[in-house]
């Protein structure tokens, strides 16, 4: 992880827009299925302030993912609950990737302009270069896409996945939300114990993994 003032200047940019973008799409999705919540709150907006969580922003901008906000969604205001948190949970992840997605159409379109993303001079290090911060937009927010829809509470995964099961199977997938916290949190641990044994990072294993593959792809040959 890269700890330099230009990094971290441009994580802490790339997450304020992919907060923005996150969370009104929850809020909006939501407010198309019937539930104006977050409207009648006013976080229904661009403005990250809204829905930020202070606490996960600063983590994010450290360790390059994290739980960055929180709009509010109510399924029981919606006109078919399942289907509403369905769409609704889900469009705050494919949100990211649509932002990566946009963010890599000038890589695609001048492939040159991967050479500019790191500059290894003193000014490059404080200050992150163009190239830098399009770049972090394309791999963060992939980074997002990915660790939200992992099946762990409180991600959106968890929700996706319990709006996606029939009922039986949607009843045991509740009964077991604190489990799959306590999950989540052992793979945070874990993760911190990456630096000095990387087997243990299956965090970063599973987020990584996809990631690089969709840029890839993104990038082309």
């Amino acid at each position: 992880m890269d700890f330099s003032p230009a990094a971290l200047i441009s994580r802490a940019i790339v997450f304020l827009v992919a907060i923005a973008v996150h969370e009104f799409a929850h809020a909006y999705v939501a407010h198309l299925m019937g539930d104006n919540t977050a409207k009648e709150q006013g976080r229904m907006t661009l403005n990250p302030a809204a829905n930020i969580n202070l606490t996960g922003y600063f983590i994010g901008v450290f360790l390059g993912f994290a739980i960055l906000g929180s709009a509010p969604v109510n399924p029981y205001r919606m006109r078919n609950r399942r289907l509403g948190m369905l769409l609704a949970v889900s469009a705050g992840p494919i949100s990211n990737l649509i932002l990566a997605i946009l963010f890599a159409i000038p890589f695609r379109l001048f492939p040159s302009l991967l050479f500019g993303v790191y500059d290894s001079s003193p000014l490059g290090q404080m200050i992150p270069t163009a190239e830098h911060i399009l770049f972090d937009m394309v791999q963060l927010n992939l980074v997002l896409f990915v660790f939200n829809l992992l099946p762990l509470y409180p991600l959106d995964g968890w929700t996706v996945m319990l709006a996606a099961f029939p009922p039986e199977w949607a009843i045991w997938w509740q009964r077991n939300q604190q489990n799959s916290m306590y999950v989540l949190f052992g793979l945070f641990a874990l993760s911190f114990l990456g630096a000095r044994m990387p087997a243990l990072n299956v965090l970063g294993w599973l987020i990584s993994t996809p990631v690089i593959s969709i840029m890839q792809l993104l990038f082309g040959p």
